[in-house]
């Protein structure tokens, strides 16, 4: 019986020290396709960016292995339209035939992607259309994200905070051979509250799906891409894996799109990055879930998450943006939205 006991001792230390080294590389894929004008044009998009899976995964064998890959937003396509276009000729239902080459690729080559957004239409929502990354495995479709913070007032697709007793969780964290993984969409990443809400579920690996644009990209003295992904790195203890879009202004109007793209400690220390500038770009860098869950476990000092004092805070009720109460969303509908929520800030009034 003691026998047996150490042994399982031992076993239990093994899958400790398992867990406390786990480490890889990610890979950010930067693409640079032009706005598409028609569904039809996704499955080309896709068969392209699955090569660069291979890319990243085959041909950097040899120095690391990549079993993270991570694609920007509006890789698939953006919401330049109006909503009703957007449904019609744009949107596509997930899971489906989008994601299969995903799925393929993965098995194959023994990696995890967080696909570049869709935009999505689910026959639950009819009206709806949402901005959605999958975080697919060799397993299949692990999880969906759906942007909760719209880059207001360009975009007019839905949020789940729009959807009247939304029943899915908003925030999926999932659990995975390479760490516990979780993910928001670009203009999430301004809001402390979105990005601390997947770390207090346990997110290690915090993948950010973006199309950040000039003035605001990874060049100072506005570099608020490389500012925010330092800080929601550092206050949550967690790596960062950011992949930016890479489409010149004539692809994507009206902006320019810096790329920029980087992995990130959890101390925020850049670990790897693209070059700033447009241009389709494969940056791949360390990432040490190891290290997250030893610092997790040590620190009695900087360990924001168990230090918040949440009664202080009185985040909930309070000024903010109004969930959505008719569909379709509308500019106008929007805009009166907006107007609402600036008009309960103390200062505003």
């Amino acid at each position: 019986m003691l026998v047996l006991w150490s042994l399982g001792v031992v076993v239990l230390w093994d899958l400790f020290l398992l867990g406390m080294t786990l480490r890889y590389h990610a890979a950010c894929c930067q693409t640079a396709f032009p706005c598409p004008e028609h569904r039809a044009e996704i499955p080309g998009r896709i068969a392209h960016m699955v090569q660069m899976m291979h890319h990243a995964v085959v041909g950097y064998e040899p120095f690391f292995d990549v079993r993270l890959l991570v694609f920007p937003e509006f890789a698939h396509a953006a919401p330049t339209m109006a909503l009703d276009d957007l449904r019609e000729k744009l949107a596509v239902e997930l899971p489906g035939e989008s994601l299969d080459p995903y799925i393929k690729a993965c098995r194959e080559l023994g990696c995890f992607v967080w696909t570049g957004t869709f935009l999505e239409r689910d026959p639950v929502y009819p009206d709806v259309v949402f901005n959605t990354t999958c975080l697919v495995g060799p397993a299949g479709l692990l999880a969906k994200y759906r942007k909760v913070n719209p880059w207001v007032p360009w975009e007019v697709h839905a949020s789940p905070h729009d959807i009247a007793e939304y029943p899915e969780d908003p925030f999926p964290v999932v659990e995975t051979e390479i760490g516990r993984l979780g993910a928001a969409i670009c203009y999430d990443w301004l809001f402390p509250e979105t990005i601390r809400e997947l770390a207090f579920k346990g997110a290690e690996v915090l993948v950010r799906v973006s199309a950040y644009m000039d003035p605001w990209g990874a060049t100072p003295p506005m570099d608020w891409w490389t500012l925010f992904n330092r800080a929601r790195a550092a206050e949550n203890t967690a790596c960062v894996v950011a992949c930016n879009q890479g489409a010149s202004l004539s692809g994507y109007p009206p902006f320019s799109w810096p790329g920029g793209s980087m992995i990130v400690d959890h101390d925020g220390r850049i670990v790897s990055q693209a070059d700033p500038g447009e241009g389709e770009k494969i940056v791949v860098g360390p990432v040490d879930v190891g290290a997250v869950r030893d610092a997790r476990t040590r620190r009695r000092g900087h360990d924001m998450r168990s230090h918040l004092r949440r009664n202080m805070h009185g985040l909930s009720p309070g000024p903010g943006l109004d969930p959505a109460t008719e569909h379709p969303i509308t500019s106008d509908s929007l805009e009166a939205r907006l107007s609402r929520a600036k008009g309960q800030l103390p200062d505003q009034q």
